[in-house]
């Protein structure tokens, strides 16, 4: 699984744009336990029952600790935390499986600092933002990656996905106006830091797809120095300002509500990007979006449940486009479409519906 990239969030659809594997690989292990020997519908089961309970847990302790009253300036120490997390996650699983470095640490530099962009800006977000707006922020990531992708490695890209982006952008907007109409928690300054994450998001994810093709190395080691590096960079700049002192003594009086979630939300971020990767492996990249896109919406249902906030139907019909963008984009990836085939499809449609429309009105 050398060739995907990865990048630890709660947004798993990097993960998802490669194309489906080729060949089924012979050994399907989830975590610890071997499901080769399972039935294809036993993987999907398990690997999806691991997606949505890692990420739900996830997505329930990083909002729950945003809610601590005085926590919201401490965004960017709750990603040093994290990213201490990560670095002994990665170094446990790099002395297990014995993987050694393979990437120059001159590229770990350069990826380590978008890390840190697209982790701390995320994080920092959550102070000025809802939950689940943050969460459709997220789930347009193909907009920059692929303005990214065409940019930094030339690629082209067909009409479908055009117009998947253009979907995500519509329903991406539409879902923030409405944010910004109702909710007393909106800040134009949480549209600033997300967009920014995203636009690390999409550099790293080419940079990093380019690199561990090209060095053959593995997600782990990926993960293990640019989260160390990136831990440092972290430390260095709190240090420098101050705010590391700060965020030590406000977490000191609250250890459990910080430091405790913060590491149970680091786990369970860690085990779930595992989930998706077993899930791509032995399914294929559709079945893996078509899984992870219902474990958003049942995230953003449970941030509403569990922690209150104004609520519109825009926000669903708006989330909905975006959901279509996302099923555009992997559609694309499977069944290489033009517009003339688009505009094809959709006369067909019409004409469907202008027959069925005419058999009611006959038999009225």
């Amino acid at each position: 699984m050398s060739g995907r990239r990865i990048n630890i969030d709660d947004d798993e659809e990097q993960l998802l744009q490669t194309d489906s594997p080729k060949s089924q690989q012979k050994e399907i292990k989830l975590l610890w336990f071997d499901l080769s020997h399972s039935s294809v519908q036993m993987q999907l089961f398990w690997c999806s029952v691991g997606i949505f309970t890692f990420y739900i847990i996830y997505g329930y302790l990083q909002e729950l600790i945003f809610t601590l009253d005085g926590f919201r300036p401490f965004g960017w120490y709750l990603t040093l935390i994290q990213f201490g997390y990560y670095t002994v996650f990665g170094y446990i699983e790099c002395h297990i499986r014995n993987i050694n470095r393979k990437v120059p640490i001159s590229t770990y530099l350069i990826l380590a600092l978008l890390t840190l962009g697209t982790m701390g800006l995320s994080n920092s977000s959550l102070g000025y933002l809802n939950y689940p707006t943050q969460v459709i922020f997220k789930c347009c990531k193909l907009i920059p990656v692929l303005i990214g992708s065409i940019l930094i490695q030339g690629k082209r890209y067909g009409a479908l996905d055009f117009l998947a982006a253009g979907l995500m952008c519509l329903g991406l907007i539409l879902f923030t106006l409405a944010d910004s109409m109702i909710s007393p928690r909106f800040n134009f300054v949480g549209v600033a830091m997300i967009s920014g994450a995203l636009l690390c998001d999409a550099l790293i994810g080419n940079i990093q797809e380019k690199t561990m093709k090209q060095h053959k190395a593995t997600n782990t080691e990926v993960v293990l120095y640019s989260y160390s590096i990136g831990f440092f960079y972290l430390f260095v700049i709190l240090a420098l300002t101050g705010d590391i002192v700060k965020g030590a003594s406000f977490c000191s009086h609250h250890p459990v509500k910080t430091y405790g979630y913060a590491l149970l939300f680091s786990a369970s971020g860690y085990l779930g990007i595992q989930m998706v990767l077993s899930l791509v492996q032995c399914c294929g990249a559709f079945v893996a979006a078509t899984v992870t896109t219902c474990r958003k919406a049942v995230t953003i249902i449970i941030s509403f449940l569990f922690f209150y906030k104004p609520f519109t139907f825009q926000y669903v019909w708006s989330g909905l486009l975006v959901v279509l963008g996302i099923y555009l984009n992997i559609y694309s990836k499977q069944n290489k479409a033009d517009w003339r085939d688009i505009w094809r499809s959709l006369k067909k449609c019409i004409k469907r519906q202008n027959r069925i429309q005419r058999r009611l009105m006959s038999n009225v």
